[in-house]
Formats: structure tokens, sequence, C-alpha cells
């Protein structure tokens, strides 16, 4: 993990760009992380719309972290922002567009195409993120997992022993083995849907969320569009994590 930049906000978050290998990264740490008491983690998922354009987003979402005492960090998606661009995605990406200007049902080859190999690839990348991050003397478990693609989260949940609560957010598509996957998850989860999201996914998120095996999860739904999530929202997640992480 190398840092290519630092920066200290009027409220004592430290914002620190870096890279891993080739992937682009983003670290924040609250004015009392030290060596001495260092913050537990939380990984910031974003979707596949690029480090950049997301950051605003991702800042307030870092700040109520560190206000609660919480350490925070992102990594770029395969094929996103400043990576190289990926075949494989961006031909699945054109399908679907394809299909959805046309008005039809979007079919599970298709979402396979769309979301496993992003999976398949993000996955291993965040949990060398998170070998990187644990290393530094200032960040400290446990760890929680909070938004991006679902089925990255989903996976996460199932694989990573280090990730203890997680808050996912639903409202994208959903391959069928990812909602099998589901059925290992044991961690407490607490799970968003937005009730009018325009992508349509509502039936899919909820078969999902039946599909954890965790005893512990809770579904938020609120009325509203895929960007429409009340202020509200974040208060009821942000609780979750200090119950199960601190």
């Amino acid at each position: 993990m190398d840092f290519t930049s630092a920066q200290r906000f009027d409220d004592g978050l430290v914002e620190r760009a870096f890279t891993l290998g080739e992937i682009p990264g983003i670290l924040w740490t609250p004015g009392s992380a030290t060596p001495s008491a260092p913050a537990p983690l939380i990984l910031l998922g974003l979707p596949p719309l690029g480090l950049r354009h997301m950051h605003p987003r991702l800042l307030d979402r870092a700040r109520r972290s560190a206000a609660d005492g919480f350490a925070a960090a992102t990594i770029e998606l395969p094929g996103s922002g400043d990576r190289p661009r990926w075949d494989v995605l961006d031909r699945a990406r054109t399908d679907l567009r394809r299909v959805m200007q046309a008005g039809e049902p979007v079919d599970d080859d298709l979402v396979d195409r769309l979301v496993l190999p992003l999976v398949d690839r993000a996955v291993p990348e965040w949990q060398s993120a998170l070998d990187a991050l644990l290393a530094l003397p200032e960040i400290g478990g446990p760890v929680g997992y909070s938004g991006g693609i679902i089925s990255i989260g989903t996976r996460l949940a199932v694989v990573e022993p280090r990730i203890r609560a997680a808050v996912l957010f639903a409202g994208s598509f959903v391959p069928r083995a990812v909602v099998e996957e589901a059925r290992q998850v044991d961690i407490p989860l607490h799970v968003l849907l937005q009730w009018d999201d325009e992508g349509g996914h509502r039936q899919a998120s909820l078969d999902l969320f039946d599909a954890f095996g965790t005893k512990d999860k809770t579904l938020v739904a609120n009325m509203g569009g895929h960007t429409g999530v009340p202020q509200h929202t974040g208060d009821a997640a942000a609780a979750f994590f200090t119950r199960h992480l601190k």
C-alpha cells in the first residue's frame, strides 16, 4: 500500500489516497485513531460509477463513521473509474442497456455475466486491501462492510471472517448463485431497500434477504427511488455498527 496524498479536515478527519498495486483507494481516519487506540474499520463499498464520481457521497459516509469513532476505507472496483476497461463487463453492460431500453426482461444469463465476474475479482481485492489496512498501527478490528453492490457484500460476508457485521444496499441484480451463497451468511446484517427502485429488483432483493442464513438480520424498506434514501436510514445503519463493532 502506497499513500499518494493526505488531507486533514477541520473536524480532525484525515483523508489519505493510496494505491494497492494498480488499485486506487482512500482511507479516512478519525483524529482519535492512534497506535495506542486503533480505530475499528468500516469498508465502504461503492457502485461501478468510479471513485472520483462517488467521492462526495463517500466522504459524507466516512465523516459519519469517524464521528462514531470508526476509520473507513474504499477501493475502486475492477473496470471502473481510473482502472483499465474490462471487456467482459463492458459487453454485459451494453447488453443490459439494450435489453432495458427495449423493455425486455433481464434473464439469468445476463445477470450472471454482469455480476459474477465482478464479484470473483473484487472480493479477493477487498481481502488484499483489508490485509494492508489492518497492518497499519492506527487501524484495528473488528471490521464492518457497508454498501456497494450487494452481491460483493454477500460474498465477503461468507468468505471473510474478519468482517463481523454488514450493512447491505439492496437494489442491484443478484445471480442465483449468490442467493445460494447467502444461506451461509451468519453475521449480523442490516439491509436497506428502496421500495420504488427504478431497476425493479424489489422481489430479487426480498428473495435474497429471505435466503440469508443469519438469524440477526433486519430489513429497512423506504418508499422512493434508488437515490432517495432518507437521512434517518443512515442514522439507523450507524447505530447498527456501533452496536456490533464496539
